[in-house]
């Protein structure tokens, strides 16, 4: 679990919309599983964005849709034209979404329209979402930016529990450094569209914020706060890695 940190218009969503393939790069590679996703077209860039799932700030949900259809919505990828157009799910697609909800425990809002779900609920959702498309690698583009700090570690735990239980890559955007030292095995700061900072969340020290944030600023609260509420700031135990992502 990959948690990428850096101050806005580092380069943050970027990396991981270039990453999906939602956005072009310029040059370079990525590589991954020793493949350079960059270069994939047609079928294959869309089996790739099936494989790669994202997860965004603002849910991306339909908010008339009831909840399990949202969810369902993670498979379209894998459908024809036609089913596609018509959203036509099979019995074994609904038990799958319902499989999710209830993992992401809200499988007893499955039928309510998604716009009555709080903010940290319609995230849920949305992971939910992410776990139909059954993906090899999540990409989670700051998911707690919007929630309260309740919800914000009940998502958390959720992607955590996702990486262990999964063994799934899962690299998230984040804007706190101690959400990134409660949760991630490895942290990646950036700074101007680079990579100034590449390792263990211990080795976060004073000198590294400085480096990642590019100015002084208040490093003692932002280094000593280390957890979210009900988290140990010590770093979870790590799982290897199933996917091997050059940046």
């Amino acid at each position: 679990m990959i948690g990428v940190i850096g101050r806005s218009g580092a380069g943050k969503s970027t990396l991981l919309r270039m990453i999906n393939r939602l956005t072009d790069a310029d040059g370079g590679e990525i590589v991954i599983d020793g493949r350079d996703v960059l270069q994939l077209k047609g079928a294959a860039k869309r089996r790739w964005q099936r494989d790669c799932a994202m997860i965004f700030q603002q849910f991306n949900l339909v908010p008339r849709l009831d909840v399990v259809t949202n969810v369902m919505l993670g498979r379209l990828n894998g459908h024809n034209t036609l089913k596609s157009m018509f959203n036509i799910f099979g019995a074994e697609e609904i038990e799958r979404a319902l499989a999710a909800l209830e993992r992401l425990d809200i499988v007893d809002q499955a039928l309510q329209r998604a716009e009555t779900l709080s903010g940290g609920q319609q995230q849920r959702v949305a992971i939910a979402r992410a776990l139909t498309q059954a993906p090899k690698m999540i990409l989670a583009d700051e998911p707690i930016a919007s929630l309260d700090p309740l919800s914000a570690e009940i998502v958390m735990k959720s992607l955590r529990e996702i990486h262990e239980r999964d063994n799934l890559t899962v690299i998230c955007n984040l804007h706190t450094l101690d959400t990134a030292r409660a949760y991630c095995d490895r942290v990646i700061g950036m700074l101007h569209g680079k990579m100034v900072f590449d390792g263990p969340p211990e080795d976060l020290k004073p000198a590294a914020v400085r480096e990642i944030y590019g100015a002084d600023r208040e490093i003692d609260e932002a280094t000593t706060s280390t957890s979210l509420p009900g988290r140990s700031a010590t770093p979870p135990v790590s799982t290897p890695e199933p996917v091997s992502v050059a940046v």
